[in-house]
C-alpha cells in the first residue's frame, strides 16, 4: 500500500482524528524488525543535519522585518502594524521568537498551532475580531477532528476548541487533506539510517577496548561447556582493560573495523545530503556537501539570492498570504522584508545605490533612508559645496520619504 493511501486510511478512521505523529506511525508499519532508532519529530532533532536545516530556515525567517501595506493610487504605502505582528504572544513572546517557533514547527511537522486568546475590535472575514494575541502550543499536544478537507474541532491537551479559536498554519499540503504533511515522516527512513549508524558506532566502540572477534583453540576441538568457560574468562579479562592470559593453543583474531567504519562515514555523509533535500536547504549551507562536489558563487548576495528563490521564498510567500488573510483587514496586506537576507557587501551596496540614483530610479533621500541615515542637513550640503565647488547634492526634504524601509 502506498504512503498516501495509508495517510487516507488513517485519516478516514471512524474516530477521524489525526495527530502530528500519525504519519510517522505509518512509516513504522513498513519498518523491518530488529534493533533500530525510533524516529519521531523530537528524536529527529538528535541528528545534526535535521537540526541545522530547521535552525537555518527558522533563524532567517525570524529575522525578516514584517511590514504592513495598502495600495493608495496604485502605490504601495506602509501603514502601522497591528499589535499581533509586534508582540503576538503578549509581552512574554516577541515577534522574532514567535516567527522562529512557528517556522520551526512548519518545517519539521508541516503545521503550527496556537490559541487565539485576545481579539481586536477590527472585524475579520469570519465576522469576528481579528486575532490580537496567539499563544503557541506544542505540536505534539494537538489532534484534529475533521470531515473530509474541513477541520471541525481541534483538541489541545484534552480540551476541544472550535477552528476560529485556533491559529493554524500549514505547508507541504496536498489536495483534500486539511493538514500539512510532515517532512520528518517522509525522511524517516533516511534519518533512521543515519541515527542507526550513530547507534552502531556507540555500540561498537562502547563494547570494550577490543572489538568483538574470534577466539580459536588451534590444538583441539572443544565442547560447548569449555567454549562457554573460555569466553567468560576472556570477557572478564578484557571488559575492564585487563590482560588475557592463554597458552599456545589459543588464538584470538579481532574483527577489523575498517570496513564498518567506512560504511558508517558513508552513511553519515549521504544521510546528511538526503536530509538537506527533504528540508529544502542546500547541503553546502549546513556544511554537508558531498565530497567531490563544489558550488561557486560570485559573492554572498548571489548565494543568498539563489537560496531565497529556490528554497525559502515559497515558504515566505505562503506565510505572507496567511498573515494577510487572518491578521489584517482588507485592503491591507503583509510582506516579509527579504532584504535582510540579501544584504550585500558595503562596496557592492554602494555601487548599486549609485547606479539607481544615476538612472533616476532612486532619489538620494531614499538611498539615505535605506542606509538608515537621516536626510542631509544644510551644514552637510555646505560641506559638499566647499569640496566640489558647487552644490553637487540636490536639496532634500527634512523628513524621510513615507513608506521607505527603515
Amino acid at each position: 500500500m502506498g504512503a498516501w493511501s495509508k495517510v487516507r486510511r488513517v485519516f478516514t478512521r471512524d474516530a477521524n482524528i489525526v495527530t502530528a505523529e500519525d504519519l510517522l506511525n505509518l512509516a513504522r508499519e513498513d519498518r523491518l524488525g530488529g534493533r533500530s532508532v525510533h524516529v519521531t519529530n523530537d528524536t529527529a532533532l538528535r541528528h545534526s543535519a535535521v537540526w541545522a536545516c530547521l535552525r537555518l530556515r527558522a533563524d532567517l525567517v525570524s529575522m525578516m522585518p514584517i511590514d504592513v501595506y495598502r495600495k493608495v493610487q496604485g502605490l504601495q504605502v506602509e501603514v502601522p502594524k497591528p499589535p499581533v505582528l509586534v508582540n503576538p504572544g503578549g509581552q512574554e513572546v516577541g515577534i522574532k521568537e514567535w516567527m522562529y517557533s512557528t517556522e520551526f514547527d512548519l518545517d519539521r511537522g508541516g503545521n503550527c498551532f496556537g490559541l487565539i486568546t485576545e481579539r481586536t475590535g477590527v472585524i475579520g472575514p469570519d465576522g469576528r475580531g481579528l486575532p490580537g494575541r496567539v499563544d503557541l502550543v506544542n505540536l505534539g499536544d494537538v489532534t484534529v477532528r475533521a470531515n473530509g478537507s474541513q477541520i471541525k474541532k481541534f483538541k489541545i491537551c484534552g480540551t476541544e476548541y472550535d477552528p476560529w479559536d485556533v491559529w493554524h498554519e500549514k505547508q507541504y499540503t496536498v489536495a483534500g487533506f486539511p493538514l500539512g504533511l510532515s517532512p520528518v515522516a517522509y525522511a524517516a527512513w533516511t534519518i533512521e539510517e543515519s541515527l542507526n549508524a550513530q547507534q552502531f558506532a556507540r555500540d561498537w566502540f562502547g563494547a570494550g577496548i577490543i572489538p568483538s572477534g574470534t577466539l580459536k583453540n588451534t590444538s583441539k576441538t572443544i565442547d560447548k561447556k569449555s567454549a562457554r568457560e573460555a569466553k567468560e574468562a576472556f570477557r572478564a579479562a578484557v571488559s575492564n582493560g585487563d590482560v588475557f592470559v592463554h597458552g599456545a593453543d589459543w588464538e584470538y583474531n579481532p574483527i577489523q573495523a575498517v570496513a564498518q567504519q567506512a560504511q558508517f562515514i558513508e552513511a553519515r555523509q549521504f544521510g546528511m545530503s538526503d536530509i538537506a533535500r527533504f528540508f529544502g536547504v542546500p547541503s553546502d549551507l549546513i556544511d554537508a556537501a558531498v565530497s567531490g562536489s563544489s558550488v561557486t558563487y560570485a559573492n554572498i548576495s548571489q548565494r543568498n539570492l539563489q537560496f531565497l528563490i529556490m528554497n525559502l521564498g515559497p515558504a515566505v510567500g505562503r506565510r505572507e498570504d496567511a498573515f494577510s488573510r487572518k491578521l489584517v483587514s482588507n485592503p491591507r496586506y503583509v510582506k516579509l522584508n527579504t532584504d535582510a537576507l540579501l544584504r550585500m557587501d558595503p562596496a557592492a551596496r554602494a555601487q548599486t545605490l549609485k547606479t539607481q540614483i544615476d538612472s533616476r530610479t532612486l532619489a538620494p533621500s531614499e538611498a539615505r533612508a535605506l542606509e538608515e541615515r537621516p536626510p542631509f542637513t544644510e551644514d552637510q550640503l555646505a560641506e559638499f559645496d566647499r569640496l566640489f565647488g558647487s552644490r553637487s547634492v540636490p536639496a532634500q526634504p527634512t523628513t524621510a520619504v513615507p513608506g521607505a524601509p527603515s
